[in-house]
């Protein structure tokens, strides 16, 4: 890592949600009247970028958000990342609703194009209220409108993705040096993650993949994966073990340290399974250096869940993973143990709020 503050790239998804909060998720035919109703900027990667953004700085003043409105660069005072997007959002309101709340949250946006012949992605949210849990479907929109292309190396005298990264450089034809970590999750096209994966590898870029939505990966995908943050459901399509099995295995300690060997097998240097309520199993390296390489020596535990009135789940997933992040590209050095607790108390804090990124706590919110 450079002396310089660290960057951070989040390559990943933008939709506008559309939150509904209902007094239960209803059944197969039931109409529900709402209780609430909500729209606000989300996707995955959105989530992910101003949750490492409001966490790695104090909260700013008005004059501080207006100078970001242009979604460049800026100095922010006592920050310890720089966090850049990369994404595709369609030529409409809730594209420009999206990048303007990047950028009034410190994101730089130079990675993020606007397509005319896509509509920006939507995800329709059913929030139970009694309980603040969520049900999300998703319409991806211009998300999939990344191509693998976009992340392949060209080897013409001429190329401008000359080695894959490009897009990763804080915006097409930047000048800025490659990221210290670069986060994925699954809403945009599998192919597209995939050949983003292969070309960090190559450059030597470390790579945390939140696989979500779960599906099936190929081996390749884990092989020299820094961090691998997973829930529950995901760590049990994922685990390659059959449904019953893995679910079993969940449920103990024992069990959830087999599970995680079984992705550490498969090349992945540093593994969390979030539990909700149980808290965060973690398994990985030790303390080490930065981008998470660790000491080579194997630690684990299960980190309890902090208490918390729970109002909205949306988003507290993502707010785990920008705090963690925080962590793995901080200079103290990484320990793994300290980086779970810490995220684990941005969720909770996330958790007592209503929304995504609104909800997501500034670091001295949690100071």
């Amino acid at each position: 890592m450079s002396s310089t503050t660290p960057r951070i790239t989040v390559l990943g998804s933008l939709n506008m949600d559309l939150v509904a909060y209902v007094p239960h998720h209803p059944l197969p035919g039931e109409t529900l009247t709402a209780d609430e109703f909500a729209t606000s900027p989300g996707g995955k990667g959105a989530n992910q970028a101003v949750a490492c953004a409001k966490l790695s700085r104090a909260r700013p003043t008005d004059g501080e958000r207006k100078e970001t409105e242009s979604g460049t660069e800026k100095e922010w005072a006592g920050e310890t990342a720089k966090v850049a997007m990369v994404g595709c959002v369609g030529s409409d309101p809730h594209g420009t609703q999206l990048l303007t709340s990047l950028s009034t949250h410190g994101v730089n946006t130079t990675g993020v194009t606007s397509s005319p012949h896509h509509q920006t992605g939507v995800a329709l949210i059913l929030v139970d209220k009694p309980t603040g849990e969520n049900r999300i479907v998703l319409s991806p929109g211009a998300n999939h409108a990344l191509q693998p292309g976009d992340f392949t190396p060209t080897d013409t005298a001429t190329g401008n993705n000359k080695d894959g990264l490009d897009l990763l450089r804080t915006g097409p034809g930047s000048s800025s040096p490659l990221p210290d970590l670069l986060i994925m999750q699954l809403e945009i096209p599998l192919p597209t993650v995939l050949a983003a994966l292969s070309a960090a590898r190559t450059a030597g870029v470390p790579v945390l993949l939140n696989p979500a939505p779960a599906r099936v990966l190929p081996d390749e995908a884990y092989v020299g994966l820094a961090h691998l943050v997973v829930n529950e459901t995901e760590a049990a399509i994922l685990s390659g073990l059959s449904g019953e099995t893995a679910e079993e295995l969940l449920e103990t300690e024992a069990g959830l340290e087999k599970v995680a060997r079984g992705f550490v097998g498969r090349g992945v240097r540093n593994v969390i399974i979030t539990l909700g309520g149980r808290g965060v199993f973690y398994f990985g390296s030790g303390r080490g250096g930065p981008g998470g390489e660790g000491s080579g020596k194997e630690v684990w535990g299960l980190v309890p869940a902090e208490k918390a009135k729970v109002v909205d789940t949306t988003a507290a997933g993502d707010t785990f993973v920008g705090r963690y992040a925080l962590d793995v590209v901080g200079d103290g050095g990484f320990d793994i143990e300290v980086a779970v607790r810490r995220a684990n108390r941005a969720a909770a804090k996330t958790v007592e709020r209503a929304g995504a990124q609104d909800s997501i706590p500034w670091r001295d919110e949690l100071e």
